[in-house]
């Protein structure tokens, strides 16, 4: 059967690169086994979901190629929890408590100064039909537990391999607030289930989640699916990433200019087996990633290291991949393709293309230095057009001839006047482009 996976962000914030990371593992997973892939809005917050948020997702998604085959939102579907909330109350898997916030602080407190484990005692349980009315009849709302059965709950994690956690050393977890909201528990549980989900592919941080969530599908009657729990990713100082505070959003490195692969690239390949290099789409990508190599180990997020690959990245696109952001940066259309080859190499982001058309169009001010005869030779040198790769050659050795002058005494001048600059692309495939006209001016001491 082919998988089928879901990646449910809160509409919160903006997504960060951590948030990219379960939502690549699930993308990939999905493509490299011919499956489906959901994508499921958790905004039952109506407090802080917003429809800005939402957009916002699906577009960052959409930057990094991965395109859902199919999306809901959690706030559509509470008469489906309000059914199954309905069979676990009925099955007394379900039960109120009222205990207020202090009170259960205190519980917790006394407990462990008694050495014990903090886990609640189901006092709600014990309480007659005469006890709960009084605490109604005081205005209290309950609180909905789910009743966890004693034992081990047992999973075969992708990431961890074999897990267990002992049911017995956890608190029955709240599943519906006094306010009748729901916690992300449940709905989460509900929508794998209606949804088909096969496997559930996230953080190591819902490690514990999993257990409860099992005794959920088991109560329900549904079936239990595969779980894998990736490690996290955090700064390159071991910082966790936030959406509150705006760590790494996704939207900031598309505005920083990098590239969408080499984004996913690092967010995925980082912490695993495979060593982070540069992919050409996510199919590419989805052949790297196998679940049973990625590391225990917290994976750190360099933003020095995303530089580097996101330049490898950009020295492997084609002309025909960037034409419209050359377009933007106003390179001229029909110069681009033999311009894109001669300076990516260069280029540790396409937008720094744009320094390098202003050296071709100019104005470029040259640096000249203290040899005019070099400068007055070069500009005879300079053969009618048109020009080509071999132009630069035939220049150059007409002024080592004439000079005597070689190696970095000859071509840093010519550089510095040509570019007005000490680095840069091949002059063999960068002057040809600069043109006649404008490399006899700046040879000449003039800003062209």
């Amino acid at each position: 059967m082919a998988p089928v996976v879901r990646f449910a962000p809160s509409p919160t914030g903006f997504l960060h690169i951590g948030n990219a990371r379960p939502a690549l593992f699930n993308a990939l997973f999905a493509r490299r086994a011919g499956g489906r892939f959901w994508l499921r809005l958790d905004d039952t917050d109506a407090a802080r979901s917003t429809a800005e948020f939402a957009a916002a997702i699906e577009e960052d998604l959409g930057w990094l190629g991965i395109v859902p085959d199919g999306m809901f939102r959690q706030s559509e579907r509470l008469a489906i929890y309000d059914a199954a909330a309905e069979r676990l109350k009925a099955a007394g898997r379900l039960y109120p408590a009222y205990e207020t916030a202090e009170e259960l602080d205190r519980r917790r407190k006394r407990q462990l100064g008694r050495g014990l484990p903090p886990v609640y005692d189901r006092a709600a349980l014990k309480l007659s039909p005469e006890e709960r009315a009084a605490f109604e009849a005081e205005g209290r709302r309950p609180h909905w537990r789910f009743r966890l059965d004693p034992g081990t709950v047992t999973w075969d994690d992708l990431v961890r391999g074999p897990c267990h956690v002992e049911a017995d050393s956890l608190s029955d977890p709240v599943l519906i607030r006094e306010d009748g909201s729901y916690l992300y528990t449940l709905p989460s549980v509900v929508d794998d289930a209606e949804t088909g989900v096969t496997h559930v592919i996230r953080g190591e941080d819902h490690v514990t989640n999993t257990a409860v969530q099992i005794q959920i599908f088991s109560a329900l009657g549904a079936p239990v699916p595969v779980f894998a729990h990736h490690n996290l990713l955090t700064t390159a100082s071991g910082e966790g990433l936030s959406k509150r505070l705006g760590h790494l959003s996704l939207r900031g490195l598309r505005d920083a200019g990098y590239e969408p692969m080499a984004v996913a690239a690092l967010a995925v390949l980082t912490g695993s087996a495979e060593a982070v290099r540069p992919v050409s789409d996510l199919d590419e990508l989805a052949a790297l990633v196998d679940l049973a190599h990625v590391s225990r180990a917290p994976a750190k997020f360099d933003e020095h290291e995303l530089d580097g690959l996101n330049a490898r990245v950009v020295h492997g696109l084609p002309s025909a991949a960037v034409a419209g952001r050359l377009a933007a940066l106003g390179v001229a259309p029909e110069r681009a393709e033999a311009f894109w080859e001669v300076v990516k190499a260069n280029l540790t982001r396409v937008s720094d293309a744009a320094d390098w058309w202003r050296v071709v169009e100019g104005p470029v001010t040259p640096v000249i230095g203290e040899t005019p005869d070099l400068f007055a030779v070069a500009r005879k040198a300079l053969p009618p057009e048109p020009w080509d790769a071999t132009t630069w050659k035939r220049v150059t050795e007409t002024v080592r001839n004439a000079t005597g002058l070689k190696g970095k005494a000859l071509f840093l001048p010519l550089r510095l006047a040509l570019t007005g600059l000490d680095h840069g692309p091949d002059l063999a495939g960068l002057l040809p482009l600069i043109g006649r006209e404008r490399a006899y001016a700046r040879l000449s001491g003039e800003t062209a």
